[in-house]
């Protein structure tokens, strides 16, 4: 099992938002919890809520109600936090439950992405550029995710770089909300930002799982034609 940072340091290639700030944002959420505990909704009901909630406000934003789209993603994105808490507390932290969070999370932010990738393609004279922004920085997001999961099949925490899921989300949603009030170019701004981060992101983890390597013991590699 591999090392988490201590609480309240970051680990090497921090992120945007500090611990500190995220600790802020999980003790906020706590009434949320104890009334997800009162209903008997389970985790993963909370975790599959949470990307019925996210896909609805990507047709949202898909069909330019982006002001109403960004608020209904930021309730998505509670619930997203909620599920983890939830099962924290009532001790109900299985195996399935994280597979099914994290698999729905790649599925929410394709499906995030998708909505934006239409909007662009109904809003903008010439769409070209703004969706290739878009689908750079959803491959770029799935680089990410998926360097952290393999370092993890190796033993190595890679929880490291400017923007994981949470700071991408709130790029996203704050660009949303922009070209909602009118701001046209704060979405496709966001959009590079998050692509640009992305990128960065992955090289990060490369780095520091190869660093991490280093000082590991010999491990056996998998085959490269393993089908992933």
């Amino acid at each position: 099992m591999s090392v988490s940072p201590q609480a309240g340091q970051l680990p090497r290639g921090g992120s945007l938002l500090s611990n500190r700030v995220k600790e802020a944002g999980r003790a906020l959420l706590a009434p949320l919890v104890r009334l997800a505990q009162r209903l008997g909704i389970t985790p993963n009901g909370v975790t599959v809520i949470g990307f019925v909630v996210v896909a609805f406000a990507a047709g949202m934003v898909a069909f330019g109600q982006l002001l109403g789209g960004a608020a209904v993603l930021i309730a998505g994105s509670l619930l997203d936090a909620v599920d983890g808490a939830l099962a924290r507390a009532t001790g109900g932290t299985t195996a399935f439950g994280g597979f099914l969070d994290s698999t729905l999370d790649r599925a929410a932010e394709a499906i995030l992405y998708a909505g934006v990738v239409v909007y662009f393609l109904r809003s903008e004279a010439d769409p070209i550029g703004p969706v290739v922004l878009a689908l750079a920085a959803l491959c770029g997001s799935f680089m990410v995710s998926y360097t952290r999961a393999k370092a993890e099949a190796f033993g190595i925490s890679a929880a490291v770089g400017l923007a994981p899921r949470t700071e991408r989300l709130v790029l996203v949603v704050a660009g949303i909300a922009l070209a909602g009030l009118g701001i046209g170019f704060g979405l496709i701004g966001a959009i590079g930002i998050v692509a640009a981060l992305a990128a960065a992101t992955t090289i990060q983890r490369i780095w520091h799982v190869q660093r991490e390597m280093t000082e590991l013991p010999a491990v056996s590699r998998v085959d490269s034609t393993e089908e992933r």
